[in-house]
């Protein structure tokens, strides 16, 4: 039988066997599940949001079905707490055994392996397929936080190359700005380009998910393996089903960790059929526009130079009853 592990002992338990596993024992996570033998600890297994993890069974217990048990139940509790798809990373060496376990391999590279349980990605495409052409298309994706006119001159130059630009806007809520808004934002700001369509990344491009580090802007040892993982899935999965010929992206000035990310996009996409076209950041006010730049002037109260760095659909949000609760509420943490 499956159970939470709760206890100070089954915490022990549970630390021992993932090492033992040649795992790390990982805090935080949201459900923390095992299997006990006449009180022996011999299955263990966690979920954090979407990602499975501290998968391990007991030497003497393995072949059996303790695993599939253990994952079967942090799944269920996963969709009682409204999470719709689960993500697994593991070595290369393990991906048949999941795959047994109705997990889908998304992408490998040199030790890592990213599956999927279920069929998300499949639903996921398939919820874009009418606006797709085939043709000489083209793909931008961003976060937005918030809509800036840097975003909107690298998507003119974008979609002024290609037949049909596609414009995943980072989904995942990590930002100052919720997903929602910047969508908005976004839809607003580029109404009038009659060949861009916006659309999410869902959990398949820049997430916590694929690139977790994007997030951490200080950036972490796995930094590289995770941006690696990200691009392959694009290049893979997401640019065939768009018919997407070419990724433009804006030059980075200022962080690391996306200027790392850019320099891995023109090593890893090329050779997978997807050409990397990085444009020369606009500028405002003397200085390269970013929308960190304009989130700093938020929250310093600098209101009157922002009109010189985003649209106006942008700058009426921002000034709304709406934006501002946003950016205060931003400011006071």
């Amino acid at each position: 039988m499956v159970t939470s592990l709760l206890s100070t002992d089954d915490l022990g338990q549970a630390r021992a066997l993932v090492e033992a596993s040649g795992l790390r024992f990982e805090a935080p996570y949201d459900d923390l599940v095992g299997v006990f033998e006449a009180g022996r600890l011999v299955a263990v297994g966690a979920r954090q949001g979407r990602v499975l993890k501290m998968l391990a069974v007991a030497p003497s217990h393995q072949g059996g079905t303790l695993l599939d048990e253990v994952v079967t139940e942090l799944v269920g509790r996963g969709y009682q707490d409204g999470v719709d798809s689960f993500f697994v990373f593991t070595s290369p060496a393990l991906v048949p055994g999941f795959e047994a376990l109705n997990f889908n391999l998304l992408v490998a590279s040199g030790t890592t392996a990213l599956l999927e349980y279920g069929d998300g990605l499949r639903r996921y495409l398939s919820r874009y397929a009418k606006q797709v052409r085939a043709g000489n298309n083209g793909a931008i994706v961003a976060n937005c936080n918030p809509f800036t006119l840097g975003h909107r001159y690298l998507i003119e130059q974008a979609a002024a190359a290609v037949d049909q630009l596609f414009l995943f806007v980072v989904r995942e809520e990590r930002s100052l700005f919720p997903f929602g808004a910047r969508l908005r934002m976004v839809q607003e700001g580029t109404a009038d380009l009659e060949n861009v369509v916006v659309l999410d990344t869902s959990w398949y491009a820049v997430s916590s998910i694929t690139f977790p580090t994007y997030f951490l802007k200080g950036g972490d040892p796995g930094g590289a393996i995770q941006m690696e993982l990200d691009l392959l899935l694009f290049a893979r999965h997401v640019a065939p089903h768009f018919h997407v010929k070419t990724r433009f992206v804006g030059t980075e000035p200022w962080c690391g960790t996306t200027a790392a990310y850019n320099e891995a996009m023109h090593r890893i996409l090329p050779p997978l059929g997807v050409e990397v076209q990085e444009i020369e950041r606009k500028s405002g006010m003397d200085r390269p526009i970013s929308a960190s730049r304009v989130r700093d002037m938020l929250l310093n109260g600098e209101l009157e130079g922002i009109a010189e760095l985003v649209p106006v659909s942008t700058l009426d949000f921002l000034l709304s009853s709406e934006g501002i609760k946003i950016w205060v509420k931003g400011e006071s943490k």
